[in-house]
This record gives structure tokens, C-alpha cells and sequence, in this order.
């Protein structure tokens, strides 16, 4: 009797990390607690990536539309973005994690914008895994960021207009290197993109939890894996 083959894994996750204010909501706490409690689940879930063999791991971290939150929230934000590098630097050299960053990141604080550059250099050779921060991200922004690269390039008369496809689009991505994800995790069960990968993210296989993000930990992260590898991905194709 032969042996169930092992069920896939995805080579790319991307998490919208929902339900830090509700999760300090419910406990009388202010928001930016729920957002420290948030990088705690960030922690366990790269983790839980590296072990189950997940290649890249892509977290909406801050979008375009966060900047219209209440200046505190955001200073409080920024600050535990440098904590979160502070504190995990080490561990990235240690299991050979690539960091990068993708978003408009000219809006970031010069600081944060110091400080991500070092840790991306730092850890650019690396090829173990990749963890990958989108910060004052947008799908629309990123799209309209394309296709500015594209128009520069037919105006100086590099590209032809008739010869642009997806490939080209693609190609002018914030990483056109790495792979479209084939897992969407979505937590504290709401049911919308929010401006994420919107390109990327077309064949992806979608998973929607209830938990909160700040309670979401290597468990919840197996349950989306096992239930991604349950799907037949048909890509618009009869099975």
C-alpha cells in the first residue's frame, strides 16, 4: 500500500494582520497595545513559517491609508517597527532570513528608513527564507507606480507600446523577483482585500480565520496551511 504523499506547502504566504484594535478594544487598552501584542504574533508566525518551509512570507504591516490614523497611533507604530527590528535582527542572521521591504517607503521616517535599509543589506544574501514588510503599502499605489516606470520607458523610447503584456507589468512590481503568494491569510474574519497585492494576489487561495491577529499563533498558521493543502488549484482550468 502506498504512502499519502505529503500535502502542500505553500511556497509563498501573504497575511493581512487584522484585529489589533479590537483585540485592545475588548480589553479597555488603548489601540497601540493591541499593536504590541500583534508583534508577538509576528514573531511566532516567522517562525512557524521557517519550520513548515515557507519561502517568502509577505505582512501588510502599514498601508497608504494608515497614514489618516491619529498622529499617536502612528508615532507608536513607527516605534515599534524599529523595536521589532531591534529585537529580531539577531534571529534573522541566525536562520539566514532575508529581509525586505516593499511600499512607498520615501514616506517613512528617515529614521525607519535608515534602519530597514541596514537590516535589508545585512541580510540580502541570505536564502533561507524571506520575510517580506509592506509598509505605507497600496495595491492601487503600487499598480500606479508601474505604470509610471512603463510611461518613462516608452517616452525615452525603450519600450513599445504594443509590446507591453502582464510579463511587463509584473516586471515594474515593487519585487518582480518574488513569486505571486499561493496563500492569503486574512485574520479577525473580515472578508476584504484592503487594498493588498491586488496584482499578486489573483490566484492566490484565500484563508479567512475569526482570531484576532494578536492571538493568532503557529496553530492558527498550520490550520491555513493544512487547509490550503486540502484545494485543487485549477487556475481557471477544468480539473
Amino acid at each position: 500500500m502506498s504512502a499519502t504523499p505529503p500535502a502542500p506547502v505553500p511556497r509563498h504566504i501573504a497575511i493581512i494582520m487584522d484585529g489589533n484594535g479590537r483585540w485592545a478594544q475588548q480589553r479597555g487598552w488603548p489601540r497601540i497595545k493591541g499593536h504590541e501584542a500583534g508583534a508577538e504574533s509576528v514573531q511566532a508566525v516567522v517562525r512557524a513559517c521557517r519550520d513548515a518551509g515557507v519561502e517568502y512570507l509577505t505582512l501588510y504591516a502599514f498601508s497608504v491609508e494608515n497614514w489618516r490614523r491619529p498622529r499617536e497611533e502612528i508615532s507608536g507604530l513607527m516605534r515599534l517597527l524599529e523595536h521589532f527590528l531591534d529585537r529580531n535582527e539577531d534571529e534573522l542572521h541566525e536562520n539566514e532570513i532575508r529581509l525586505r521591504v516593499i511600499g512607498r517607503l520615501a514616506d517613512l521616517p528617515k529614521l525607519i528608513q535608515r534602519r530597514l535599509a541596514k537590516t535589508s543589506a545585512a541580510t540580502a544574501d541570505y536564502h533561507r527564507g524571506n520575510l517580506i514588510l509592506a509598509l505605507s503599502y497600496g495595491g492601487r499605489a503600487e499598480l500606479v507606480d508601474a505604470m509610471r516606470g512603463i510611461a518613462g520607458k516608452v517616452a525615452a523610447g525603450e519600450l513599445k507600446p504594443d509590446a507591453i503584456d502582464e510579463a511587463t507589468v509584473a516586471a515594474h512590481l515593487y519585487a518582480p523577483d518574488v513569486p505571486d503568494p499561493d496563500l492569503m491569510v486574512r485574520t479577525s474574519g473580515e472578508l476584504r482585500l484592503s487594498n493588498f497585492l491586488l496584482w499578486q494576489l489573483s490566484y492566490a487561495e484565500w484563508y479567512v480565520t475569526d482570531v484576532l491577529w494578536p492571538d493568532f499563533r503557529e496553530a492558527d498558521l498550520h490550520a491555513a496551511i493544512d487547509a490550503y493543502g486540502r484545494r485543487k488549484r485549477r487556475y481557471g482550468a477544468v480539473s
